[in-house]
């Protein structure tokens, strides 16, 4: 099992760059299988909802793409993950934001002003899978495959790691300020 999370990691960390050699080669079918293959690893790796549902999209794109030779299915994928993790983070609102959820994973008491936190940061990283997956989308939509595969495989990732970074200092900012003991 740790094989197929190593290797599935590793593919959804360069599949942009995979799926932008088989568009240039017209290949927009082999693309999907690219797309399809990396969901369905992660997927056996993690076994959780977001990944299942990920997999899905990623057929129905596949498909869609090799049906059509056209490369816009293949390329909304990370369009996809996008919505799928703002419907996990944003769902959690209703009832433990997502931050919440992780929080107490260590810490199963959370102060009052560790829970008012939690919300907060679950609803900025709601607003990042929005800004990210409409970049996204106008990459796929109205930018070249070359920009796409440099958005979705290199500045989304620098990006994500600007924002848990962000949210790590911040963190500990709010705790300092608010959680004294």
């Amino acid at each position: 099992m740790l094989c197929v999370r190593i290797v599935g990691a590793l593919l959804a960390a360069a599949y942009p760059f995979a799926v932008y050699f088989l568009l240039e080669q017209g290949h927009a079918w082999a693309a999907g299988a690219v797309i399809a293959l990396t969901a369905l690893l992660v997927w056996l790796g993690k076994r959780n909802r977001i990944s299942l549902a990920a997999f899905a999209a990623a057929l129905v794109l596949a498909a869609a793409s090799g049906f059509a030779q056209d490369s816009t299915a293949v390329k909304l994928y990370p369009v996809v993950m996008n919505a799928c993790w703002l419907a996990f983070f944003g769902f959690s609102l209703a009832s433990v934001p997502a931050i919440e959820l992780f929080a107490r994973i260590k810490h199963k008491d959370l102060p009052d002003a560790a829970v008012v936190y939690c919300r907060k940061a679950t609803i900025a990283w709601c607003i990042f899978f929005v800004l990210n997956g409409l970049t996204a989308l106008d990459s796929a939509l109205f930018r070249s495959d070359a920009w796409w595969a440099l958005y979705n495989g290199a500045i989304a990732y620098v990006l994500i790691a600007l924002m848990f970074a962000a949210e790590y200092i911040v963190r500990r900012i709010y705790a300092r300020k608010h959680l004294k003991p």
